[in-house]
């Protein structure tokens, strides 16, 4: 195979030629959510970002496995060493078993990513269905001499890693720097140093989500969790993990530390993390109330929107920025890119109505070409979508003039449409369910009968069906063929 493709090692900071460990094979592994809550915008972004990567990868011809995980042993309160798990308190609260929380939401957040069409992963490991795993892992690093046991816990020795290997290689970060600035908390004492982390933590009396081991009963550190499962789906060394920007520090410095200190060397070869999404620029969060749930936003039931939006534009509102810059939510927003979104797939239902001449008057370019560099050049999707804008002018046309297209040029369109919609995960009318096919299909005989209506000279009933369908979001125009219609 020919390696085209560039993408940003967060480890070395820079785009380079992306070359998989064992070729065609492409181990790719994804932090997926916490399952304590409904997902939200922020969990949408790496989400789409990871599936336009599975995707690409395929299309140019690689095996991918692409294994992204559930987090349901529950992220812990402050720096996941201390506290109550966040699946527990919802679980007290509501009295419900753990599992019930998890599998509910489980299955909410499997519903928000077939909405936005993302293709499910190939292995989707749980935390709780690998707690032996876990338990070797930990043990693996205090045989190495890395970490330590206290009071039933046990914790990776920063400081210790740290003189034979540098610990903040992904991160940039000092670990003066970050003993300097690491608060103190309560029940911590049984640490030798604030930055240690815990590998296995005891479990308090109270605590439900509890497993046997060695060292106590207790559950295992947030951090353990991807380096176990990421190893046993992928190996030892394997090509790709992602995550979101907010995942760096400490969650993947910790992984980098524990694979080196576990088998000796790095575990991963390209570290690939998109940035966030802020609502007014400010990062979204419960406490500041512009926390917004996906079924907010297709439902439009939040304060702070003032209409409901579809999973498609959802989904081209996060492929219109590149992957790590900051996309910045409004309404403002979400409404421009609802309506790029309508003029690609308006562009897209022409062009299957376009008969084609002996020759092009049109002007045309290498589409095709241009979209392959820029998904090679790290995933740059804005520039893919402009390229198909362009496209789409030369659509519109030849539709709406008396420009001409050749059948070798239409078939080109065809196929760039097809293909990159495809890879950026678009839904379209021509490519969507059967109850789009059908709901068109209603539209266009209720169109039919206001033409017939017409042609009875019933204006009353022709002009009441226009009326109507304008008040629900309808476009009637009429032709000389009989009409169109848009939504």
């Amino acid at each position: 195979m020919e390696h085209q493709l560039y993408i940003h090692n967060t480890l070395s900071r820079k785009k380079e030629l992306f070359v998989p460990i064992k070729e065609p094979m492409v181990g790719m592994y994804v932090c997926g959510p916490t399952v304590y809550g409904d997902a939200h915008l922020g969990h949408a972004r790496p989400a789409i970002t990871f599936d336009i990567l599975f995707r690409w990868l395929k299309y140019s011809g690689y095996k991918v496995r692409y294994v992204r995980n559930i987090t349901d042993v529950g992220h812990l309160e402050h720096d996941a060493d201390d506290g109550e798990d966040k699946i527990e308190k919802k679980a007290r609260l509501e009295q419900l078993e753990p599992m019930e929380v998890v599998q509910h939401f489980t299955l909410r957040y499997h519903d928000a990513m077939k909405a936005l069409n993302v293709l499910p992963p190939s292995i989707e490991p749980r935390a709780s269905g690998h707690i032996p795993e876990q338990i070797e892992y930990a043990r693996k690093i205090l045989e190495s001499g890395f970490a330590y046991e206290s009071g039933g816990s046990v914790y990776f020795d920063v400081e210790k890693y740290n003189k034979h290997h540098r610990y903040g290689i992904l991160s940039g970060r000092n670990i003066d720097d970050i003993v300097e600035n690491t608060r103190s908390l309560d029940g911590q004492s049984e640490k030798r140093r604030s930055v240690d982390f815990a590998l296995w933590k005891k479990a308090s009396a109270e605590h439900i989500m509890r497993w046997h081991s060695e060292w106590s009963d207790g559950f295992p550190g947030w951090h353990l969790e991807c380096s176990a499962m990421g190893q046993k789906y992928l190996g030892e060394k394997f090509d790709i993990h992602g995550g979101g920007m907010d995942l760096i520090f400490p969650h993947h410095e910790c992984e980098i530390a524990q694979s080196v200190a576990a088998v000796g060397h790095q575990a991963v070869k390209y570290w690939i993390h998109n940035n966030m999404i802020t609502i007014n620029g400010q990062k979204m969060g419960k406490s500041l109330g512009n926390f917004i749930t996906l079924e907010e936003f297709f439902t439009g039931s939040h304060k702070l929107l003032d209409s409901a939006y579809s999973p498609m534009t959802i989904r081209f509102f996060i492929l219109q920025a590149h992957y790590r810059s900051t996309v910045d939510f409004s309404n403002e927003a979400l409404i421009a890119s609802q309506k790029g979104l309508s003029r690609l797939t308006e562009a897209y239902d022409r062009l299957q109505k376009i008969t084609p001449s002996v020759t092009t008057s049109v002007e045309t370019k290498d589409w095709a070409t241009m979209c392959r560099e820029a998904m090679n050049d790290d995933l740059n999707t804005p520039i893919v979508i402009s390229h198909l804008f362009d496209a789409a002018k030369a659509i519109n046309t030849v539709y709406d003039t008396k420009a001409t297209i050749s059948q070798a040029d239409l078939d080109s369109l065809k196929k760039l449409f097809d293909t990159y919609i495809d890879i950026l995960g678009l839904q379209t009318e021509q490519s969507s369910s059967k109850y789009l096919d059908s709901y068109k299909k209603a539209v266009d005989l209720l169109l039919s009968l206001r033409l017939e209506a017409k042609q009875s000279k019933n204006w009353a009933l022709s002009d009441r069906i226009r009326d109507e369908l304008a008040s629900y979001g309808f476009v009637v125009k009429d032709t000389k063929e009989g009409f169109e219609w848009s939504l």
